[in-house]
Protein backbone atom coordinates (compact mmCIF):
# COMPACT_ATOMS: atom_id res chain seq x y z
CA UNK A 1 0.00 0.00 0.00
CA UNK A 2 1.47 3.39 -1.22
CA UNK A 3 0.93 7.13 0.09
CA UNK A 4 0.64 10.10 -2.27
CA UNK A 5 3.18 12.57 -0.78
CA UNK A 6 1.35 15.60 0.44
CA UNK A 7 1.26 18.12 -2.16
CA UNK A 8 3.51 21.10 -0.53
CA UNK A 9 1.64 24.18 0.76
CA UNK A 10 3.35 26.79 -1.03
CA UNK A 11 3.24 30.42 1.03
CA UNK A 12 1.56 32.95 -0.82
CA UNK A 13 4.95 35.36 -1.55
CA UNK A 14 2.58 38.64 -1.16
CA UNK A 15 1.97 37.41 2.97
CA UNK A 16 6.22 37.29 3.39
CA UNK A 17 6.54 40.34 1.08
CA UNK A 18 3.96 42.39 3.54
CA UNK A 19 5.87 40.81 6.47
CA UNK A 20 9.14 42.53 5.31
CA UNK A 21 7.48 45.96 4.72
CA UNK A 22 5.55 45.79 8.07
CA UNK A 23 8.78 45.01 9.96
CA UNK A 24 10.62 47.90 7.75
CA UNK A 25 7.87 50.43 8.71
CA UNK A 26 7.69 49.26 12.40
CA UNK A 27 11.06 50.08 13.06
CA UNK A 28 11.28 53.62 14.87
CA UNK A 29 14.56 54.55 12.58
CA UNK A 30 12.75 54.38 9.38
CA UNK A 31 11.74 57.59 9.32
CA UNK A 32 14.95 58.76 10.29
CA UNK A 33 16.99 57.62 7.23
CA UNK A 34 14.31 58.31 5.13
CA UNK A 35 14.54 62.19 6.04
CA UNK A 36 18.77 62.34 6.10
CA UNK A 37 18.54 60.86 2.43
CA UNK A 38 15.58 63.60 1.76
CA UNK A 39 17.86 65.96 3.20
CA UNK A 40 21.19 65.50 1.28
CA UNK A 41 19.31 65.17 -1.51
CA UNK A 42 17.61 68.35 -1.05
CA UNK A 43 21.61 70.62 -0.23
CA UNK A 44 22.62 68.35 -3.08
CA UNK A 45 20.38 70.83 -5.63
CA UNK A 46 20.85 73.79 -3.47
CA UNK A 47 24.61 73.77 -3.12
CA UNK A 48 25.71 74.93 -5.27
CA UNK A 49 28.62 76.79 -4.11
CA UNK A 50 30.44 73.41 -3.68
CA UNK A 51 30.17 69.74 -4.91
CA UNK A 52 27.87 68.61 -2.31
CA UNK A 53 27.43 65.23 -3.01
CA UNK A 54 31.14 64.40 -4.45
CA UNK A 55 33.32 66.55 -2.50
CA UNK A 56 34.59 64.59 0.51
CA UNK A 57 35.81 67.53 2.15
CA UNK A 58 32.12 68.77 2.39
CA UNK A 59 31.02 65.43 3.78
CA UNK A 60 34.11 65.94 6.43
CA UNK A 61 32.31 69.03 7.31
CA UNK A 62 28.63 68.04 8.09
CA UNK A 63 30.32 64.62 9.45
CA UNK A 64 32.17 66.61 11.77
CA UNK A 65 29.38 68.63 12.55
CA UNK A 66 27.18 65.75 13.11
CA UNK A 67 29.32 63.68 15.45
CA UNK A 68 29.79 66.94 18.42
CA UNK A 69 25.80 66.27 18.50
CA UNK A 70 25.19 62.56 18.10
CA UNK A 71 27.71 62.16 21.01
CA UNK A 72 25.20 63.30 23.53
CA UNK A 73 22.45 62.63 21.58
CA UNK A 74 22.90 58.81 22.12
CA UNK A 75 22.45 58.67 25.93
CA UNK A 76 20.00 61.64 25.13
CA UNK A 77 17.82 58.65 22.97
CA UNK A 78 17.71 56.01 26.11
CA UNK A 79 17.10 58.35 28.48
CA UNK A 80 14.20 59.01 26.51
CA UNK A 81 13.64 55.77 25.38
CA UNK A 82 13.14 55.16 29.49
CA UNK A 83 10.52 57.81 29.57
CA UNK A 84 12.75 61.11 31.05
CA UNK A 85 14.22 64.03 29.26
CA UNK A 86 17.41 66.09 30.56
CA UNK A 87 17.33 69.54 29.82
CA UNK A 88 20.63 69.90 31.70
CA UNK A 89 22.79 68.50 29.06
CA UNK A 90 23.65 71.39 27.12
CA UNK A 91 24.83 73.47 30.14
CA UNK A 92 26.86 70.68 31.31
CA UNK A 93 29.27 70.63 28.45
CA UNK A 94 30.14 73.92 29.60
CA UNK A 95 30.26 73.16 33.63
CA UNK A 96 32.55 70.51 32.36
CA UNK A 97 35.12 72.86 30.35
CA UNK A 98 35.42 75.18 32.27
CA UNK A 99 36.04 72.72 35.27
CA UNK A 100 38.87 71.92 33.34
CA UNK A 101 40.71 74.88 32.63
CA UNK A 102 40.27 76.04 35.80
CA UNK A 103 41.65 73.20 37.39
CA UNK A 104 44.47 73.30 34.51
CA UNK A 105 45.33 77.00 34.54
CA UNK A 106 44.66 78.13 38.04
CA UNK A 107 45.40 75.13 40.38
CA UNK A 108 48.11 74.18 37.89
CA UNK A 109 46.83 70.28 37.85
CA UNK A 110 47.80 67.63 35.20
CA UNK A 111 45.35 67.71 32.07
CA UNK A 112 44.62 63.73 32.69
CA UNK A 113 43.14 64.09 36.36
CA UNK A 114 41.43 67.33 35.65
CA UNK A 115 39.77 64.96 33.00
CA UNK A 116 38.53 62.24 35.65
CA UNK A 117 37.46 64.82 37.59
CA UNK A 118 34.86 66.49 35.01
CA UNK A 119 33.74 62.84 34.31
CA UNK A 120 33.27 62.23 37.89
CA UNK A 121 31.62 66.22 38.07
CA UNK A 122 29.43 64.77 35.24
CA UNK A 123 28.19 61.28 37.26
CA UNK A 124 27.35 63.53 40.20
CA UNK A 125 25.25 65.89 38.31
CA UNK A 126 23.20 63.11 36.15
CA UNK A 127 23.02 61.16 39.70
CA UNK A 128 21.35 63.65 41.43
CA UNK A 129 19.07 64.70 38.60
CA UNK A 130 18.07 60.90 38.68
CA UNK A 131 17.73 60.50 42.31
CA UNK A 132 15.24 63.78 42.46
CA UNK A 133 13.23 62.47 40.03
CA UNK A 134 12.42 59.26 41.37
CA UNK A 135 12.01 60.08 44.78
CA UNK A 136 9.96 63.15 44.18
CA UNK A 137 7.84 61.87 40.99
CA UNK A 138 8.65 65.50 39.94
CA UNK A 139 8.90 65.31 35.94
CA UNK A 140 12.31 65.05 34.77
CA UNK A 141 11.32 68.20 32.83
CA UNK A 142 11.10 70.65 36.06
CA UNK A 143 13.86 68.72 37.83
CA UNK A 144 16.62 69.21 35.03
CA UNK A 145 15.60 72.29 33.86
CA UNK A 146 16.53 73.69 37.75
CA UNK A 147 19.67 72.08 37.00
CA UNK A 148 20.37 73.78 33.75
CA UNK A 149 19.49 77.51 35.38
CA UNK A 150 21.79 76.01 38.53
CA UNK A 151 25.09 74.81 36.17
CA UNK A 152 24.29 78.02 33.96
CA UNK A 153 24.54 80.54 36.73
CA UNK A 154 27.53 78.71 38.38
CA UNK A 155 29.56 78.79 35.25
CA UNK A 156 28.83 82.54 34.86
CA UNK A 157 29.58 83.50 38.39
CA UNK A 158 31.96 80.90 39.30
CA UNK A 159 34.24 81.82 36.39
CA UNK A 160 34.01 85.45 36.99
CA UNK A 161 34.93 84.95 40.73
CA UNK A 162 38.24 83.02 39.58
CA UNK A 163 39.20 84.32 36.52
CA UNK A 164 37.62 87.89 36.53
CA UNK A 165 36.23 87.10 32.84
CA UNK A 166 33.70 84.74 31.23
CA UNK A 167 36.08 82.59 29.79
CA UNK A 168 39.06 80.56 30.05
CA UNK A 169 42.10 79.42 28.05
CA UNK A 170 45.34 78.35 27.69
CA UNK A 171 44.36 75.00 28.58
CA UNK A 172 47.09 73.87 26.05
CA UNK A 173 49.70 74.97 28.67
CA UNK A 174 48.55 72.07 30.67
CA UNK A 175 50.65 68.74 31.16
CA UNK A 176 49.62 66.18 29.26
CA UNK A 177 47.89 68.00 26.64
CA UNK A 178 49.41 66.71 23.44
CA UNK A 179 48.09 63.79 23.91
CA UNK A 180 45.04 64.52 25.24
CA UNK A 181 44.99 66.52 21.57
CA UNK A 182 45.12 63.35 20.29
CA UNK A 183 42.05 61.26 22.07
CA UNK A 184 39.98 64.42 22.03
CA UNK A 185 40.42 66.63 18.71
CA UNK A 186 42.95 65.19 16.43
CA UNK A 187 41.97 64.73 12.73
CA UNK A 188 41.83 61.46 11.61
CA UNK A 189 41.77 61.84 7.59
CA UNK A 190 43.82 65.09 7.86
CA UNK A 191 43.36 65.31 3.91
CA UNK A 192 39.62 65.84 4.25
CA UNK A 193 39.61 67.11 8.01
CA UNK A 194 37.65 64.27 8.97
CA UNK A 195 37.52 64.81 12.95
CA UNK A 196 38.23 62.12 15.50
CA UNK A 197 34.90 62.55 17.04
CA UNK A 198 33.57 61.12 14.62
CA UNK A 199 35.19 57.54 15.77
CA UNK A 200 33.77 58.24 19.56
CA UNK A 201 30.45 58.99 17.90
CA UNK A 202 30.59 55.69 15.70
CA UNK A 203 31.91 53.85 19.06
CA UNK A 204 29.50 55.15 21.67
CA UNK A 205 26.14 54.61 18.74
CA UNK A 206 27.30 50.79 17.66
CA UNK A 207 28.07 50.16 21.79
CA UNK A 208 24.45 51.56 22.35
CA UNK A 209 22.66 49.90 19.82
CA UNK A 210 24.05 47.00 21.26
CA UNK A 211 23.21 47.49 24.50
CA UNK A 212 19.61 48.56 23.70
CA UNK A 213 18.69 45.40 21.91
CA UNK A 214 20.67 42.54 23.05
CA UNK A 215 21.14 43.09 26.84
CA UNK A 216 18.74 42.66 29.70
CA UNK A 217 19.86 46.42 30.63
CA UNK A 218 17.99 47.22 26.97
CA UNK A 219 14.53 45.48 28.17
CA UNK A 220 15.31 47.30 31.38
CA UNK A 221 15.00 50.79 29.04
CA UNK A 222 12.18 49.76 27.63
CA UNK A 223 9.68 48.41 30.31
CA UNK A 224 10.76 51.65 32.31
CA UNK A 225 9.91 53.98 29.54
CA UNK A 226 6.83 52.22 27.90
CA UNK A 227 4.73 50.88 31.56
CA UNK A 228 7.24 51.55 34.45
CA UNK A 229 4.23 49.82 36.52
CA UNK A 230 4.39 46.84 34.94
CA UNK A 231 7.98 46.99 34.62
CA UNK A 232 8.08 46.93 38.29
CA UNK A 233 5.78 44.68 38.76
CA UNK A 234 7.89 41.95 36.69
CA UNK A 235 11.29 42.59 38.37
CA UNK A 236 12.56 45.75 36.74
CA UNK A 237 14.37 48.01 38.53
CA UNK A 238 12.76 51.07 36.72
CA UNK A 239 14.05 53.50 39.69
CA UNK A 240 17.53 52.35 39.45
CA UNK A 241 17.34 52.40 35.19
CA UNK A 242 16.15 55.83 35.27
CA UNK A 243 18.91 57.04 37.51
CA UNK A 244 21.66 55.36 35.46
CA UNK A 245 20.28 56.77 32.82
CA UNK A 246 20.56 60.21 33.87
CA UNK A 247 23.94 59.41 34.90
CA UNK A 248 25.44 58.25 31.37
CA UNK A 249 23.82 61.57 29.78
CA UNK A 250 25.13 63.91 31.99
CA UNK A 251 28.49 61.95 31.96
CA UNK A 252 28.73 62.34 28.17
CA UNK A 253 28.29 65.52 27.94
CA UNK A 254 30.78 66.30 30.37
CA UNK A 255 32.83 64.20 27.81
CA UNK A 256 31.85 66.43 25.42
CA UNK A 257 32.67 69.83 27.53
CA UNK A 258 36.07 68.38 27.33
CA UNK A 259 36.14 67.13 23.97
CA UNK A 260 35.36 71.20 23.11
CA UNK A 261 37.41 72.60 25.38
CA UNK A 262 40.71 70.72 24.67
CA UNK A 263 39.69 71.77 21.03
CA UNK A 264 38.94 75.38 21.36
CA UNK A 265 42.00 75.07 23.97
CA UNK A 266 39.79 77.21 26.04
CA UNK A 267 36.01 77.87 27.16
CA UNK A 268 33.70 80.40 27.38
CA UNK A 269 31.20 79.96 30.67
CA UNK A 270 27.76 79.98 27.82
CA UNK A 271 29.37 77.08 25.93
CA UNK A 272 26.72 74.25 24.92
CA UNK A 273 24.08 76.41 26.41
CA UNK A 274 20.67 75.83 24.10
CA UNK A 275 22.30 72.25 22.63
CA UNK A 276 20.19 70.67 24.47
CA UNK A 277 17.33 71.30 22.23
CA UNK A 278 19.29 69.65 19.16
CA UNK A 279 20.21 66.63 21.03
CA UNK A 280 16.49 66.17 21.89
CA UNK A 281 15.40 67.24 17.64
CA UNK A 282 18.09 64.60 16.73
CA UNK A 283 16.52 62.29 19.39
CA UNK A 284 12.64 62.70 18.19
CA UNK A 285 13.92 62.66 14.39
CA UNK A 286 15.08 58.98 15.31
CA UNK A 287 11.94 57.93 16.50
CA UNK A 288 12.00 58.47 20.22
CA UNK A 289 8.54 59.32 21.44
CA UNK A 290 8.11 61.86 24.18
CA UNK A 291 6.29 59.58 25.93
CA UNK A 292 9.11 57.03 26.26
CA UNK A 293 9.12 53.02 25.55
CA UNK A 294 9.88 53.66 21.90
CA UNK A 295 13.13 55.15 19.58
CA UNK A 296 16.45 54.17 18.13
CA UNK A 297 19.95 54.80 18.99
CA UNK A 298 20.48 54.02 14.69
CA UNK A 299 17.90 56.87 14.16
CA UNK A 300 19.05 59.33 16.91
CA UNK A 301 22.35 59.13 14.55
CA UNK A 302 20.28 59.69 11.13
CA UNK A 303 19.20 62.65 13.03
CA UNK A 304 22.23 63.77 13.90
CA UNK A 305 23.17 63.68 10.62
CA UNK A 306 20.11 65.54 9.65
CA UNK A 307 21.35 68.57 11.91
CA UNK A 308 24.87 68.21 10.80
CA UNK A 309 23.70 68.38 7.10
CA UNK A 310 21.27 71.66 7.70
CA UNK A 311 23.81 73.52 9.72
CA UNK A 312 26.49 72.95 6.60
CA UNK A 313 24.16 72.73 3.99
CA UNK A 314 22.41 76.41 4.73
CA UNK A 315 25.68 78.00 4.58
CA UNK A 316 27.14 75.92 1.11
CA UNK A 317 24.12 77.15 -0.02
CA UNK A 318 24.44 80.99 0.11
CA UNK A 319 21.62 81.17 3.28
CA UNK A 320 21.43 82.99 6.29
CA UNK A 321 23.05 80.97 8.72
CA UNK A 322 20.45 81.97 11.10
CA UNK A 323 18.04 79.83 9.09
CA UNK A 324 19.17 76.52 10.62
CA UNK A 325 16.52 76.98 13.37
CA UNK A 326 13.75 77.43 11.06
CA UNK A 327 15.03 74.34 9.22
CA UNK A 328 15.67 72.38 12.86
CA UNK A 329 12.27 73.40 13.82
CA UNK A 330 10.32 71.89 10.37
CA UNK A 331 12.41 69.19 10.33
CA UNK A 332 11.54 68.21 13.74
CA UNK A 333 7.12 68.71 13.62
CA UNK A 334 8.23 66.47 10.07
CA UNK A 335 9.72 64.02 11.81
CA UNK A 336 7.21 63.22 14.62
CA UNK A 337 4.46 63.45 11.91
CA UNK A 338 6.68 61.21 9.35
CA UNK A 339 7.13 58.44 12.26
CA UNK A 340 3.57 58.67 13.54
CA UNK A 341 2.43 58.19 9.84
CA UNK A 342 4.94 55.20 9.50
CA UNK A 343 4.14 53.43 12.40
CA UNK A 344 -0.20 53.79 11.96
CA UNK A 345 0.64 52.46 8.36
CA UNK A 346 3.01 49.33 10.19
CA UNK A 347 -0.33 48.53 12.74
CA UNK A 348 -2.49 48.43 10.01
CA UNK A 349 -0.48 45.81 7.72
CA UNK A 350 -0.26 44.00 10.60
Amino acid sequence: MTTADPTPVRLDERLASIGIVTRVLKRPDTGAFIGAVAVFVLFAITARQVNWAGDLGVWSSWINTAAYDGIVAVPVALLMIGGEFDLSSGVMIGSSGLLLGILTTHYHWGLWPAVVVCLLFGLAIGFLNGLTVVKTRLPSFIVTLGTFFMLRGINAGLTIKITGGVSINDIDQASGFSFAHKVFASTVWEKYGLSVATLWWLGLTVVAAWVLARTRFGNWIFGAGGDPVAARNVGVPVARTKILLFMATSTVAAFWGVMTAVGLRGMQSNEGVGREFEFIIAAVVGGCLLTGGYGSVIGAAFGAAIIGMAQIGIISSGWDSNWVYFFEGVVLVAAVMLNTAIRRRAERAR
